[in-house]
């Protein structure tokens, strides 16, 4: 399903963003399709947990870039519309009713890390990296800010999303964006006990509870973030930005790398 692998054991489903080739990349038509599979899962009496994991080396390295790069060609109402898809993909694992766990290893990096804010539990291995990078591209995280915000709170979100640092999974969990962090060896074992956890509380408690807290923070949802996103991806600083990365130099306002 648009490039996510769906598993099932008992009452628990496994979602894993399977495009390894491109870092598990991020774009509208595999947003749209988690959207579709978490959704499904969400609606069956059977499913009591979601686990979202990456294949291959990365949680998820963010957008992709053949989309970014595609939506320079693109119209406003074109870029607004693939914009909505990847909205409406983090509003539905935020939304989902069933308790979800982020499987975390490598890389986590912009929209990643996004997917990982809208989790109720985060397990990362010992070699996961996290980063809101969206600023050196000449961009801003617009879609994933609310899911953020709620999880790490303003002042860190401020700081990561300003400075597009990176950062490594022992500094996630202090910020409270990852909630254990073990060995690499070890992260199947440790989502399993969070798994187990979650199995022993009440499925309509469970539900009720992730309700109450969007409740309690309905003023983070902004209508207008897929035209926010939409206007940095077509401006002159976005262009330049993803024109940098292509061609591997610093784009205009950083620093060259020999001063």
């Amino acid at each position: 399903m648009s490039g996510v692998l769906v598993t099932r054991e008992g009452p628990v489903t496994t979602l894993t963003i399977d495009r390894p080739d491109r870092r598990n990349a991020l774009s509208p038509e595999l947003m749209a399709g988690l959207a579709t599979v978490v959704r499904e899962a969400g609606h069956d009496p059977q499913v009591r947990v979601v686990v979202l994991a990456g294949a291959g080396r990365a949680f998820s390295a963010g957008a992709d870039i053949e989309w970014m790069r595609s939506g320079r060609e693109a119209d406003e109402a074109e870029n607004l519309e693939e914009a909505e898809a990847l909205r409406d993909g983090f509003e539905a694992l935020d939304t989902c009713p069933k308790a979800v766990i982020a499987r975390v290893h490598g890389a986590a990096i912009g929209g990643g890390a996004g997917l990982v804010a809208c989790a109720d539990v985060a397990v990362a291995a010992d070699d996961a990296r996290f980063a809101f990078a969206e600023v050196r591209l000449g961009v801003l995280p617009a879609t994933i800010a609310p899911y953020v915000v709620r999880s790490i709170g303003p002042g860190a979100t401020r700081a990561l999303f300003t400075s597009g640092r990176s950062f490594d999974a022992e500094e996630a969990r202090r910020l409270g964006l990852v909630h254990r962090v073990v060995p690499v060896g070890d992260l199947d074992a440790a989502v399993g006990e969070a798994v187990d956890a979650f199995l022993r509380g009440g499925p309509k408690a469970i539900a009720a509870s992730k309700r109450l807290i969007r409740d309690a923070t309905e003023g983070l949802q902004l209508p207008d973030l897929p035209r926010r996103i939409t206007a940095a991806r077509t401006s002159d600083e976005g262009r330049e930005g993803l024109d940098a990365f292509l061609e591997k130099r610093p784009p205009s306002w950083a620093p060259s790398s020999d001063s």
